[in-house]
């Protein structure tokens, strides 16, 4: 070859990023990106409903580290290489506007993922990316024989050689593996057998299914805050609440699927979770306020008046699971029903039996343990050549941003350090 060569595994987000930014560092390297399937860039396609949450308006890299339940330490040290202020930067001089929505997340101001993928696109055709879809990796072996996936090795000579399901065979000097997380648990069977230790995956970022519950038919009601607890746990989380005809989701609970992410598979998803409605108040405190209501309220219907600024729907629900009477008035609310009621706002318990995750749009918990990666390069501390970026290490945030940003953070790191090279 008379070019180094450079081959990313994964045509995602983290391994385009590496891509482009490794063959505009240095023009001398030949860049090869592999995708298994027919689609590129899919999550950065289905991400925020269609507009791609490109990273999180956090300026604090001890603030950002907070919203990563596995990896934190790892990016901590990773950040100071790249870090929000670099993503917004690098697409800006690319002509891509990010805007800033209320809640810190970032998208294209053009409101449309279409416009992440055509720059990265547009990059990659720049910079001469070469682009193979439909090209599943079956054998990864290393030069020297000092590893192999599969039942080949290379004998002699440094470097690695990839073999294709189609029995095709190509050569490289440096792989940067970037093949994403869970939906493609068979590939970390590669690195398993390169002697590297693989923390489980599991899904992280789903939401729960109540098969059977009544409230099922609330479908589509939104509550702007709400506080969930994972019953017999500290797991507890606030947000925006979504009721679907399979369960609940939104920021609340997606938040606390990541945390609980591991906890939660050990259980097999079937728990129980406490949802305080109005999480400005406790039972205590609620019992107090009732008080008032009942003398401030007195002869106004409890179904007409509703106090706390709940969805009408999800009010009359909890009134109809607490056993009040749609004509039954403040003044005459018996302590039976009023004790139900102030559980119902305050701790309203559902039982979870599974978990549901979006098309493509859900994140890992576990890969490639993070003692094993230089987080300056983010080479393998086994084997000289071999790189990381995404999913594929044991990295994973909280639904708002933060999983693109360690994709372009990991992916333009592994670039540096590959264009760096003193022999490319």
């Amino acid at each position: 070859m008379s070019k180094k060569r450079l081959v990313v595994i994964g045509g995602g987000a983290a391994g385009f990023f590496c891509a482009v930014n490794a063959a505009q560092l240095n023009p001398e390297l030949e860049v090869i990106i592999l995708e298994k399937s027919n689609k590129l860039l899919s999550k950065v396609k289905v991400s925020g409903g269609g507009r791609c949450n490109v990273t999180h308006a956090c300026y604090s890299i001890a603030e950002m580290i907070k919203r990563y339940p596995r990896g934190s330490a790892f990016l901590k040290k990773a950040f100071h290489h790249f870090f929000t202020t670099d993503t917004i930067a690098w697409f800006k001089n690319r002509g891509v506007e990010l805007k800033t929505e209320t809640d810190g997340r970032m998208f294209p101001a053009t409101n449309t993922s279409q416009t992440i993928i055509d720059c990265l696109m547009k990059e990659a055709n720049k910079y001469n990316v070469e682009i193979r879809i439909n090209k599943e990796v079956k054998q990864l072996a290393v030069g020297g024989g000092q590893w192999a996936v599969g039942s080949e090795q290379l004998a002699t000579g440094k470097g690695f050689e990839l073999k294709f399901a189609d029995g095709s065979i190509l050569q490289t000097d440096f792989v940067c593996i970037a093949s994403g997380g869970y939906p493609k648990i068979l590939q970390y069977h590669w690195l398993a057998k390169a002697e590297h230790i693989i923390d489980e995956p599991v899904p992280s970022l789903f939401t729960f299914n109540m098969p059977g519950n009544s409230v099922t038919a609330l479908m589509g009601v939104a509550v702007e805050n709400a506080q969930v607890k994972i019953a017999g746990s500290k797991l507890l989380e606030s947000g925006p609440l979504l009721i679907t005809h399979w369960g609940m989701s939104g920021p609340a609970i997606l938040k606390l699927s990541a945390w609980g992410a591991r906890e939660l598979a050990i259980n097999n998803y079937n728990f129980s979770i406490l949802i305080n409605w109005i999480p400005d108040f406790n039972e205590n405190s609620l019992r107090e306020k009732i008080q008032q209501l009942r003398f401030q309220l007195a002869a106004q219907k409890i179904i007409n008046r509703n106090p706390f600024a709940l969805p009408n729907r999800l009010w009359e629900y909890l009134l109809l699971q607490s056993g009040i009477q749609a004509d039954l008035r403040w003044a005459d609310l018996p302590a039976r029903e009023q004790n139900k009621l102030i559980k119902n706002l305050c701790a309203n318990e559902y039982a979870v039996k599974g978990k549901t995750t979006f098309k493509e749009e859900f994140v890992t918990s576990g890969g490639v343990q993070l003692n094993e990666i230089d987080f300056n390069t983010m080479q393998s501390k086994k084997h000289a050549g071999l790189f990381f970026a995404g999913e594929i290490i044991n990295v994973d945030g909280i639904t708002g941003g933060y999983n693109f940003q360690n994709a372009w953070t990991t992916g333009w790191i592994a670039a540096k350090a590959i264009s760096s090279f003193k022999n490319v």
